[in-house]
């Protein structure tokens, strides 16, 4: 791996790294949704919920600066990116073949957690995966979201293992 990769990839850059890409995936969503029309699904939503925890946590990362506070917010880093990656594979091979989503587990989370009505127009879902059922650039928006979501798991990872071999503090 190049130096110059090895040193972004190295707290606290990584942990803006992943806060940014996180923040601007929930920003391009939501361009998308408010400025094309293009209305997300119940899965589309629970995976901006996963990008803004991840976000939380590189910040919690970059806030909580010894071996301890980039061990945990890494590993909740690498957490939640597999998750949104479970969430995005379940939306392309499940739920965007189906047309209705109600009542799946993206919708119970989202739900349960109050968001849609908290932040509607952040959270809402209001399409079904069948009709949510977008591309970009011959790419469906999940292909998207689950492509970043292993980029910054591995960028996770990469913080992990140097927390890992440093002695305690």
């Amino acid at each position: 791996m190049p130096a110059a990769l090895r040193a972004w990839l190295q707290a606290p850059r990584a942990f803006g790294l992943v806060a940014v890409v996180s923040l601007g995936a929930v920003a391009a969503a939501l361009v998308s949704q408010h400025v094309y029309g293009m209305e997300p699904c119940p899965w589309c939503v629970l995976q901006r919920l996963v990008f803004v925890a991840m976000a939380a946590m590189a910040l919690l990362g970059l806030a909580w600066r010894n071996r301890m506070g980039t061990l945990v917010a890494a590993l909740a880093i690498d957490a939640l990116a597999t998750a949104g990656v479970a969430a995005a594979l379940w939306q392309h091979f499940v739920a965007a073949a189906s047309h209705s989503c109600n009542l799946t587990l993206a919708d119970k989370v989202i739900s349960g957690l109050g968001l849609d009505g908290a932040l509607p127009e952040i959270f809402q879902p209001r399409a079904s995966c069948a009709d949510s059922a977008v591309s970009l650039f011959g790419l469906p928006y999940e292909a998207w979201s689950l492509g970043l979501f292993l980029i910054l798991g591995f960028v996770g990872m990469r913080l992990v293992m140097p927390a890992l071999r440093q002695r305690p503090e």
